[in-house]
């Protein structure tokens, strides 16, 4: 079964908003054995909304559009889809219900406008919406089976889940393909050399298809298979995860596709440990990523965005000496930022960054790029200078953070006693 898939609204022609929607449904269906074939963008505008959709209905067996389903007057996807299947728009009395619940349940009045949101293709199937004012709907254009959701990524969730995959799963019936996606995230490659080391997976497995997306500073490289024999796929992408696997060696985060910060937690986790954080070039960015893991309180106890000389000193108790003579971006002076982190908040573990993020400040011995991490554990403390090729400031506070915490990561996974 193929499908396609269509994100409407000018914010999301102009680039004004990224288009989250589509990659959310495209992974979905292709996790229920549906391929998707194409993604299109169009703004709000009947002369292009029409004919775009009648192309879909010519090309698709399905196709999932997101947006345009408010009460505003620039809200065409009902208009439009009604055009395009020569059918006339009519108020739905059970899409009408359900804008009236969403309005009772929060105790507001609902406006004239919202009952636009009611008028609805004649022929066409509603899907309710829990969360939201907007009722999506699912109607047939020429062969195609199409399913309009609402542009708010909460809802279309939802409503994709419960009405979209179900219906479709039904659908294909006996001849429904199993989907499988095997992602490994990895950091400290470039895209194309991961590449390279993954590059002979397909011959090696038939069926498998590779793919990378570089999610910076991460790059994950993802195996995809498809097959109606469900056990025969799982054997195929395990063999070919344990190669993969294997290729990439210790650049590997997790064979899961974990973000770095959920498995450092989960290390932290294993060990009973805590950690304690001094930021300097990162701003707190380590911070904000460890506790964006649920359940960090179990092991996240402090940072300190230490950026001056005096705040090094007077919170962390770096010495002046050090200061003096090795200056703020020293391995020196990020090894006692961490060990002051891990004393303050009697933590297990300290880690620290200091560094030069630019685009300004970097001098010959410490060009912008240059990174000092320090450690501090309850048997050793160190600190390590690395060095990233990147001129602009946040994306080398991105990596400055990622690689901080790669060095933990190996640090937690390393044997004891």
């Amino acid at each position: 079964m193929k499908a396609e898939i269509l994100a409407t609204g000018d914010e999301i022609r102009s680039g004004a908003l990224v288009d989250s929607n589509s990659a959310f449904i495209a992974e979905r269906l292709e996790e229920n054995g549906i391929e998707v074939v194409r993604h299109s963008s169009v703004g709000d505008d009947l002369s292009i909304l029409v004919p775009t959709l009648r192309e879909i209905a010519h090309r698709a067996e399905v196709a999932v559009v997101t947006g345009g389903l408010g009460p505003t007057s620039d809200d065409l996807s009902a208009e439009a889809a009604a055009a395009a299947a020569g059918v006339e728009l009519a108020l739905n009395k059970d899409a009408l219900e359900n804008v009236e619940h969403f309005f009772k349940t929060f105790n507001r009045p609902m406006t004239v406008s919202n009952r636009k949101q009611a008028l609805l293709p004649m022929g066409s199937r509603i899907l309710y919406n829990p969360v939201g004012t907007a009722p999506g709907f699912a109607l047939i254009i020429a062969k195609c089976l199409f399913f309009f959701l609402p542009g708010v990524p909460y809802e279309m969730k939802r409503m994709l889940g419960e009405h979209v995959i179900p219906q479709l799963n039904t659908l294909q019936g006996d001849a429904a393909m199993h989907s499988r996606v095997l992602t490994i995230a990895t950091f400290g490659l470039p895209e194309s050399l991961a590449g390279e080391k993954v590059a002979g997976v397909e011959s090696l497995y038939p069926g498998v298809k590779l793919g990378l997306r570089a999610n910076f500073p991460q790059i994950q490289v993802k195996l995809y298979g498809r097959d109606k024999d469900s056990a025969s796929l799982d054997q195929r992408l395990t063999g070919a995860g344990g190669w993969a696997l294997a290729r990439l060696g210790p650049n590997v985060i997790s064979a899961t596709g974990e973000r770095m910060e959920a498995v450092v937690g989960k290390l932290l986790l294993e060990r009973s440990a805590t950690i304690a954080l001094a930021e300097s070039c990162t701003g707190g960015l380590i911070a904000d990523w460890l506790t964006n893991v649920a359940g960090s309180s179990a092991y996240f106890l402090f940072s300190g965005v230490t950026y001056s000389n005096r705040a090094k000193m007077d919170l962390l108790g770096v010495k002046a000496d050090t200061l003096e003579k090795h200056g703020a971006v020293n391995e020196e002076t990020a090894r006692e930022m961490a060990i002051g982190a891990r004393r303050v908040a009697g933590a297990t573990f300290g880690l620290s960054t200091s560094g030069i993020a630019g685009p300004d400040g970097g001098t010959e011995a410490k060009p912008v790029g240059t990174l000092c991490v320090g450690f501090a554990g309850p048997d050793r403390s160190f600190g390590r200078r690395l060095y990233f090729p990147f001129g602009k400031r946040l994306m080398n506070k991105k990596i400055f953070a990622m690689a901080a915490l790669d060095l933990l990561r190996k640090e937690l996974m390393r044997p004891t006693g």
